[in-house]
């Protein structure tokens, strides 16, 4: 992998666990010569996660919506800062620079960024992994859900193991590296064939 998408919040949370993850992460990704993209921000997990690559010499690479510079305050020092005009816009060409998805904790954007590549992996659009760095459990309410999705018949085995879950950002890129996209991305039933 040459570069790795992460989303996550503009804020820090309230657990000093989740900003020295963040940090970590991103020191782990540019220890393993991983590049990291992500919003673009120098606040909150976004600017720890930029800050803990940078500290390891790390590629950087921020995508931020024109509207969103004053008020997520863009990054100084990045390898690359990215202008764009709408939100979409910045998760196509996060998405275009990325070879693989981590999810850090964050709220509701995190996880629109982070289904919306689910979906797209889903479909088909792309092959990359995507990961869920479960910091602290944070996501363990959403690992549950999930498997609601398939015991209640919303979502196929196959599809819930697009998704990749670990504690530790080591476990998490151990998975990604050997990631195998599914065969036949999404299904078709009798109700739609």
């Amino acid at each position: 992998m040459k570069r790795i998408v992460v989303f996550c919040g503009s804020s820090s949370g309230t657990d000093l666990v989740y900003q020295s993850q963040a940090y970590a992460t991103g020191s782990f990704l540019a220890q393993s010569r991983i590049g990291l993209v992500y919003g673009g921000a120098r606040v909150g997990l976004m600017g720890a996660v930029a800050d803990g690559a940078l500290a390891q010499g790390g590629e950087v690479i921020g995508v931020l919506p024109r509207f969103l510079s004053g008020k997520e305050i863009g990054h100084v020092g990045l390898t690359d800062l990215i202008l764009v005009e709408t939100m979409h816009e910045r998760k196509m060409k996060m998405n275009e620079l990325s070879d693989g998805v981590i999810a850090l904790p964050g709220g509701f954007g995190t996880l629109e960024e982070l289904f919306e590549m689910v979906t797209w992996g889903q479909l088909g659009l792309h092959s990359k992994p995507v990961g869920i760095l479960n910091v602290d459990g944070f996501y363990d309410e959403l690992i549950a859900l999930v498997q609601t999705m398939v015991t209640k018949g919303f979502l196929k085995a196959e599809n819930q193991r697009m998704m990749l879950f670990a504690d530790s950002i080591e476990a998490l890129i151990k998975q990604m590296r050997s990631y195998q996209p599914l065969a036949a991305p999404k299904w078709i039933t009798k109700e739609t064939s």
